[in-house]
């Protein structure tokens, strides 16, 4: 990696800036041996270059980085503009390209946009009417999620993209993608005969995809509140697992091939049913031995607020290898425990062959993939106990990556790494966007929220998109 790039972030003093994209970006340049750059912060308050700059020195020491990192990173051209109009993106796009003549850098310029998607449009076009976007380099642009509110405003923010990017330009990022165990999804599928061969309605009878947080909203109640689990979690970041989970081989492992086959699983995606549905909204209640207030009692909430924190949903994939399986995704805020996990659950044996006491000794074979907090896989299969000849138990063949993947980047380091090297395999691409929320647009009116309370698992209501023979959701 030779390229010298400037850094234009765009909402570079909110929450995600300072706790997660900065930090990663001064690691994944040291990391990479790139000293020559540029850091350019955009915000709509005013504030100095200095204050900046100590603003990004404070993030590096609390995220732990190292002070060499910190002192290297902080040495480059750091720099600050606060944007409101186009006189204002006029300056901008001098002042990038200042710097950069300055700093004797090639036009190489990422544009990261850490904003709400209420703002994406306007900053777009403000990039554009300054040709901020028209450097002698290259310039990609980096999309936080979620893309959109709902189909109309994804539409409508592609085609202002497309107006001067080429999608080979535009980077829709979830950090989930950039995850070790959902990076690993793909190998673990597709080089694997013993998984491939069976990874289908043959053989499997359910998925489960669970993404839950014990954490409320931490200060963040502006954006949640417009947003909701629904447009937060599921559109994207569940989604994003489902289609990798059961999209069909790629021609070739590059971006443009994963993400046809990822679209198709979209488009064979059935409109959600009412009933295959339910919404939530956290009560007050216990988190990890300490009570906690529900959603409407969170600072900056309105009183009234119906937006959900929770949403379970039953999904049905209408192809040849997922007809009739069930996927089952499940997220909410303030539940029991925080867990991100994959169950993929095999069809029994035909005939139970091993009885005790009157019932079948056998259990479900059991595929759990963990993406966090402690990423690695589990294999979960029968044993005979020793001298009994009836009675079996299941065992778990286990990987733990937080044994073998020391000093491993972390998601939002490898998603800045592959945005770097032009690599678009784990980001979204426009048609995958819009699909996806075609598929869920249905579930953003829904009047129906169901209570449940804070350190929970979510509503009781959630159980009845189960069949009986399905069993239970997955412990967290």
């Amino acid at each position: 990696m030779t390229d010298a790039p400037t850094f234009v972030v765009f909402g570079a003093t909110g929450h995600l800036s300072r706790t997660k994209l900065i930090p990663a970006l001064a690691r994944v340049l040291a990391a990479e041996h790139i000293t020559d750059h540029a850091l350019i912060g955009v915000g709509s308050r005013s504030r100095s270059d200095d204050s900046f700059r100590s603003m990004v020195e404070d993030s590096l020491r609390e995220a732990g980085t190292p002070p060499n990192v910190t002192t290297s990173f902080v040495a480059a051209p750091i720099r600050y503009l606060a944007v409101s109009d186009d006189a204002s993106y006029d300056t901008l796009a001098r002042v990038v390209a200042e710097t950069e003549d300055a700093a004797g850098l090639p036009q190489n310029r990422v544009l990261y946009l850490a904003i709400p998607p209420s703002q994406l449009d306007a900053t777009v076009m403000g990039v554009q009417s300054s040709g901020l976007d028209n450097g002698d380099g290259w310039t990609r642009l980096v999309v936080e999620k979620p893309f959109g509110t709902n189909l109309a405003t994804a539409k409508r923010s592609n085609e202002i993209i497309h107006r001067s990017f080429h999608e080979n330009q535009v980077y829709r990022i979830d950090h989930f993608l950039g995850k070790e165990t959902v990076r690993n999804l793909l190998v673990f599928r597709f080089t694997n005969s013993l998984f491939e061969q069976t990874w289908n309605r043959r053989h499997i009878e359910s998925v489960e995809i669970t993404v839950a947080e014990t954490a409320g909203l931490d200060g963040r109640a502006g954006y949640f509140d417009e947003s909701g689990t629904v447009r937060d979690m599921v559109q994207n970041h569940l989604t994003q697992i489902l289609t990798l989970i059961a999209m069909e081989p790629p021609v070739t492992m590059d971006a443009p091939s994963i993400h046809t086959e990822k679209v198709k699983v979209l488009s064979a995606m059935r409109q959600i049913e009412p009933d295959h549905a339910v919404i939530g909204q956290y009560t007050p209640g216990v988190v990890a031995g300490h009570p906690v207030g529900g959603y409407l009692e969170e600072p900056g909430v309105p009183q009234r607020s119906t937006t959900p924190t929770f949403a379970a949903l039953r999904v049905h994939i209408d192809n040849w290898r997922w007809h009739g399986v069930p996927f089952f995704l499940r997220t909410g805020k303030r539940m029991s425990k925080r867990s991100s996990i994959i169950t993929v659950r095999y069809l029994r044996p035909p005939i139970c062959l091993f009885h005790a006491e009157g019932t079948c000794s056998g259990h479900q074979n059991v595929l759990r993939m963990r993406l966090q907090p402690d990423e690695g896989f589990d294999l979960l299969f029968d044993v005979k106990q020793p001298g009994d000849e009836t009675r079996i138990e299941q065992i778990a063949l286990t990987v733990n990556y937080d044994a073998v993947r020391a000093g491993a980047a972390d998601a939002y380091e490898t998603l800045l790494t592959d945005v770097i090297e032009g690599d678009q395999t784990l980001f979204v691409r426009a048609d995958e966007v819009e699909a996806a929320w075609e598929r869920y647009e249905p579930l953003l009116d829904r009047g129906d929220i169901h209570p449940y309370a804070a350190g929970t698992d979510g509503p009781e209501g959630a159980d009845r998109l189960m069949l009986p023979d399905e069993g239970m959701w997955a412990r967290l």
